[in-house]
């Protein structure tokens, strides 16, 4: 079960960005949560102790989650969740018993702001969070073993991120090449998913400690691609082929295939616009049947999880064109969807978003083989 809300130190931020008080916010904070219970016995990096279904039955692996957005797992098979608007930093056990082993303090969640993405790497926990002042990305070190999980004191990694009640971008991921890829939003202003000088509405390429890699297609910049509304998927398949998700305004959503330097015309053009300034999305979807959230690859397929769609989107990469929805209706809103260690696909619902109808045990997460 959950500890109880009093032995959490909560956030020191609560609310949208634009309700916060004036002046600087507080560097965020780590505060460590004692575990009530004894630790279950540590899970395999090789085979995870949690029961796998299939894409017609998928297996439940926790439930009771408050708005989950992101999944990550250590080298050693633990399993870490972010809580966009609680902060908290959530261990699943073997069993799947969810507790909360951090709070990060400095947190500015409202809207779709909050503790957004996470990844692991490097010895680290990295975290994309929104503050009273932007959206940035901490890292900390990350020890123990799985049921023993902790965390030391966060650093920023990079900041100044625009940010707003919408539009955060907020995924951050790990590439092929060890470095670290970030999904920014335009945060509710279009013109500066065009504008090179700002790193909102673009997807962003560091070092893991932060720093600009030397091949990255500007000298000196961390902008990856750009031209990108409000970015929240990423995933490489086995060619290396880095690929994107992004939610449309009115009229499409788009699966993208990233290039780097490339421009992907928001907000001049939004879907397949034939317009040679511009990369043209793969597949584009209407946003009520879409809006795409988290992504994964595995078995030569990419996996997207639809927010408004409320499905599970397969999309075969032999034929990039073509898609399969999987669960249309039957699960709510779907917020991520991530490869676990043992090869599993983990599907993570959002339904207590504050868009979506929470059903008994929600949010929870789902497990099938692909």
């Amino acid at each position: 079960m959950r500890l109880p809300a009093g032995l959490a130190v909560t956030a020191v931020l609560l609310g949208a960005t634009a309700c916060a008080p004036a002046g600087p916010a507080p560097q965020p904070s780590i505060s460590a949560v004692a575990s009530a219970a004894p630790p279950e016995p540590a899970a395999s990096a090789s085979r995870m102790p949690f029961e796998v279904g299939s894409i017609a039955a998928p297996a439940t692996v926790a439930t009771g989650l408050q708005s989950p957005w992101s999944v990550a797992f250590t080298d050693s098979g633990g399993a870490l969740v972010s809580e966009r608007d609680t902060g908290a930093i959530v261990e699943l056990s073997p069993s799947g018993q969810p507790t909360t082993i951090a709070q990060i303090a400095g947190v500015a969640h409202g809207g779709e702001g909050g503790l957004l993405g996470i990844a692991i790497g490097d010895g680290h926990l990295y975290a994309y969070v929104t503050t009273a002042d932007d959206n940035r990305v901490l890292r900390a070190s990350l020890t123990g073993e799985p049921g023993g999980l902790a965390l030391g004191q966060p650093e920023t990694v990079l900041e100044g991120l625009p940010a707003a009640g919408n539009h955060n971008g907020g995924r951050i991921a790990f590439g092929p090449d060890g470095m670290l890829y970030v999904t920014a939003g335009d945060a509710g202003q279009p013109s500066r998913a065009q504008d090179p000088a700002s790193l909102a509405g673009k997807i962003l390429r560091l070092e893991p400690d932060g720093s600009i890699p030397a091949d990255n297609p500007t000298p000196g910049s961390a902008v990856y691609s750009l031209g990108h509304r409000n970015p929240q998927g990423i995933a490489w398949a086995d060619d290396g082929s880095l690929w994107a998700t992004e939610f449309g305004q009115d009229t499409w959503d788009e699966l993208n295939r990233i290039e780097p330097g490339a421009n992907y015309g928001w907000p001049v053009v939004e879907g397949a616009a034939g317009d040679a300034r511009f990369a043209d999305p793969v597949q584009q979807w209407a946003p009520s049947e879409a809006s795409p959230s988290g992504m994964a690859h595995a078995d030569g397929r990419l996996w997207i999880a639809n927010l408004r769609g409320q499905s599970l989107r397969e999309v075969d990469l032999d034929a990039p064109g073509e898609s399969t929805v999987h669960w249309l209706a039957e699960l709510g809103r779907m917020r991520d969807v991530v490869l676990a260690p043992d090869g599993a696909l983990w599907a993570v619902t959002g339904n207590t978003d504050g868009r979506g109808a929470p059903a008994e045990g929600d949010d929870r997460i789902l497990a099938f083989a692909p």
